[in-house]
Formats: C-alpha cells, structure tokens, sequence
C-alpha cells in the first residue's frame, strides 16, 4: 500500500458516522469490519489498539464537521430545537458527507435534503426552510465575489432599455416567515456580549463556540421580500416591497428594464403607475449599496473568495 492508498483508506474510515453514544462503528456504512481495517493500516501501541487509536481521529472528525455546522446554522436549532437538530445535521452528514476541501461547504445541500426529508421538522417545515435558506444566503453573501460598481454617470448612459448587472453577493429571498428578524433575536440573545445592530439589520458573520438553543418565541407567517448583501465584511438583510423584490428579481436575471417593470407588475399586482412612480427612489437607493456592477468580465481585485479552514 502506497502512501496516497493508505490517506485513502484511513480518510475513508475516519470519516464514517459515529454510533449514537459518539464510538466508532464496528462496521463500515457498505458492511466492512472496522476492526480489520484498521489493523490493516495503524499500528497498536502499548496504550491504545489499532482500533482505538483510529477511533480518536474519526471523533475528531465528526465533533469537528458537527459543530462548525451548527455554528453555520443557530436559527434552525432555535427552529426545531436541540434534540431534532442533531438528529438533523447525523442524518444529513451521513447521507451527504462532506464533498469539499472546506467546511465552508457543509451545509450547501441542506435546504435540499429537508425538502427531501420533511420527518425531520414536522409542523415547521416551512418555517425551517425559510431559515436554512436564509442561513445559507448569508454565508453565500458574506464571501461571494464583489465586482467594480457603476458610478451615476456609467448609469444614467447605460441607453433607453438597458440590462442591469447586480453583485453576485446580492441574494433575493421570497420568505414565508420573517425569520430575519427572528435569527437576529437568536444571534443577540445567544451571544449578547456580540454587537448586532437589530434596528439596521446587520448581521456581522462570525464562527462562534456552539451556544445553547435561544429561548425566541418562534414568529408568525409572514411573507417577507428580502436582499441578503455585503458591504465592507458585514451581512444586511434588506426587506423590500413586493414589487421591487419582483423587479430586482427579473433584471438579476437578466431582463432588461422595460421587460423587468412588466414583471414586477404581473407579479406584484401592483400598478403600472406606482411601480414607475418609486421607480427612481428605488434605483438611487440601491445605486447607493452598489448593488449595480460591471459585468463579471471585469472583476476587481479585492474579490473575496471562500476561506478555507
């Protein structure tokens, strides 16, 4: 056995769920003794077995994938609570491990596989799935590409019936809970030494030691238009009207105006007079977050790009 064969083989062991008192499982998840595996490829010492010696390094791993996604994710276990949400994530990560070089990653097949798995949060479906989604647009907003934002100038000669480029750290949401209000209750009341700004709706992204679940009264149904976006290393979540989350929506896919005011109204219901009439508030303001870009081809520097870990 070579040296990349032997990485191979002892990753593919420490990786296995452990059982439900946090051992190494006898067996493998496609039957294969772990016993015999691992005396195939770790040695026994005075102290420890083969066994044991491996099993310290696959509870490494499990503690350690376990808790950075709970830290990812503190508004779904003030959602479902602690109980459901390690049932989550042992359910979750034994059906997706981790697939990446980052623990940045772990949590992007999640909303997913709740779609795909609704036992695991009955009666709070919906409300579960706005909070991963929401959970999820923040890690995306926090460290998505940032590119050259157009001046007032460049706007005002982008022609008659122009195509709008928006950032790509830019998320729209269409929620049925307000669950942004509701994370940044959990966030203030779990860490209230942390400086989160409730009344602006900012939420600093910070990696925090896993926390007891918030006491936070679950809220109401709700529809909720929101944009989930970045400036200067800080997530805001930005509510928007009906009609404007239409219209951003439409030219972040590439509508051109004309065709993206038409949009906001056949989705909105709203009038063709009060959709133009806020039309101009409407774009000095988001001019003003520099949500407006050049396109991709002609990114700045200062790009961010995931960290890894």
């Amino acid at each position: 056995m070579n040296l990349e064969q032997l990485q191979r083989a002892v990753f593919d062991v420490v990786r296995q769920p452990l059982t439900e008192d946090e051992r190494m499982r006898e067996q493998t998840l496609d039957g294969r003794s772990t016993k015999e595996i691992a005396e195939a490829i770790v040695k026994p010492n005075d102290r420890l077995t083969s066994v044991e010696r491996l099993e310290i390094y696959n509870r490494v791993y499990w503690f350690r994938i376990l808790s950075s996604l709970a830290d990812d994710f503190p508004g779904l276990r003030a959602v479902v609570g602690q109980e459901k949400f390690d049932k989550i994530l042992h359910a979750y990560l034994t059906e997706l491990p981790s697939q990446s070089f980052t623990l940045r990653n772990l949590g992007s097949r999640l909303e997913a596989w709740l779609r795909q798995h609704p036992e695991y949060t009955p009666k709070q479906e919906r409300i579960a799935l706005d909070m991963v989604r929401l959970e999820w647009a923040d890690i995306e907003a926090f460290d998505a590409a940032e590119f050259p934002k157009l001046t007032e100038e460049e706007l005002r000669n982008l022609g008659e019936d122009p195509r709008f480029h928006l950032q790509p750290n830019l998320r729209l949401l269409d929620l049925n809970y307000p669950v942004d209000e509701f994370l940044l209750k959990v966030r203030e009341t779990d860490d209230p030494q942390e400086e989160t700004d409730i009344a602006s709706n900012v939420v600093v992204m910070e990696h925090t030691e896993t926390k007891p679940v918030s006491d936070v009264a679950l809220p109401k149904a709700k529809k909720v238009y929101l944009a989930v976006h970045r400036q200067e290393y800080i997530v805001y979540f930005k509510r928007l009207q009906p009609e404007a989350f239409a219209l951003l929506r439409a030219l972040q896919q590439g509508q051109p105006l004309s065709q993206a005011i038409e949009s906001s109204v056949d989705w909105s219901g709203k009038k063709l007079e009060r959709v133009m009439e806020q039309l101009h508030d409407w774009f000095a303001n988001w001019s003003g977050l520099g949500w407006f870009c050049h396109p991709s081809g002609e990114m700045t520097r200062n790009e961010i790009t995931p960290q890894q870990d």
